[in-house]
């Protein structure tokens, strides 16, 4: 590991308990800052109901560190909108923000998105289908955004249990993700869950950064901050243990394609041959190639958009 790197997991890697609410409180006063949580949500009737209460219940109600909880549906089928509202969440379908521009599928067009319809100076994203939720997980990875002005960007860090056993999940944080930090942005070596969908950042940055349409968003936002910013004003907070719903091994494969690709685009912004993966599913004939379209597409930076722009204007 880079000496760089090693300073740097001693400096800005903190636990949720090193900053109590309390402390959060006098630091949110003092700055001023507001705080929005966005759950980007795909068919989460199951989960993302319980998430909002607890945001709403710990953070807005028992002490007003969040001002908003916006649900961002992409296109649920199931009761997830009416389950979100009814928690008391604020929400919003995919489709209606900035409907010039058609929406393509993704979780990194709908957190793009959000910009346009929240208003913190702090951006919160958490995903909507994690279980056993506790509000750690906001304070913890905005608290470091009200308390030192040096940082950012905040990623949340936890263990992953998979079927019982501790520290499997992450597959292809461990397959993927880790291996092309190591090798090609190896500053970014010490973060723990470079792919956790649990992160917070100041509004000022998100606007700057281009957002991948799908799964390779948060390796995407890691490395461009990086380079915006620097290193140090990216931070990672421990709060715990996530658990959550998990991917099959194609699904997995899939997500792999996209941050590869993602990488790929950092790396030399050059052409990709084919933007297509095959698996392959047994069928009644044998082994049946499936191919799927890897993304590649990219939202600009959000402060390039006249609507944004008009927005902060006003």
């Amino acid at each position: 590991m880079l000496k760089e790197t090693e300073r740097w997991l001693s400096n800005r890697s903190w636990s949720v308990t090193d900053r109590p609410l309390h402390r959060l409180m006098s630091a949110k006063r003092a700055t001023g800052s507001s705080v929005s949580v966005v759950l980007p949500a795909l068919n989460e009737e199951e989960t993302v109901g319980e998430i909002v209460a607890i945001i709403r219940h710990d953070l807005m109600q028992q002490v007003p560190l969040v001002d908003e909880i916006v649900v961002v549906d992409s296109g649920s089928t199931d009761r997830t909108s009416q389950v979100a509202a009814a928690a008391g969440a604020r929400v919003v379908h995919r489709d209606e923000i900035l409907p010039r521009i058609p929406t393509l599928p993704g979780k990194g067009e709908v957190l793009w998105r959000s910009l346009l319809v929240t208003s913190g100076d702090i951006v919160c994203f958490i995903d909507a289908d994690l279980k056993e939720f506790s509000s750690d997980f906001v304070s913890g990875i905005v608290g470091p955004l009200l308390t030192e002005p040096g940082v950012d960007l905040v990623k949340a860090m936890y263990d992953r249990p998979l079927g019982g056993t501790a520290g499997q999940g992450g597959r292809v944080t461990e397959l993927m993700a880790r291996p092309l930090l190591n090798m090609h942005w190896p500053q970014l070596a010490g973060f723990v869950q470079p792919l956790g969908g649990e992160y917070a950042a100041r509004r000022s940055l998100l606007e700057q950064l281009p957002f991948p349409v799908g799964y390779g968003v948060e390796l995407g936002m890691l490395v461009d901050a990086l380079h915006l910013v620097g290193l140090d004003a990216l931070a990672q907070v421990d709060v715990g243990v996530r658990k959550h719903r998990h991917q099959d091994g194609q699904a997995l494969g899939r997500m792999s394609a996209a941050i590869y690709r993602t990488a790929q685009l950092r790396l030399a912004r050059g052409h990709l041959i084919r933007p297509a993966l095959t698996q392959f599913e047994r069928g009644g004939d044998g082994f049946e190639p499936r191919t799927y379209s890897v993304d590649t597409e990219e939202r600009p930076p959000m402060v390039e958009i006249s609507e944004y722009q008009k927005r902060r204007a006003a």
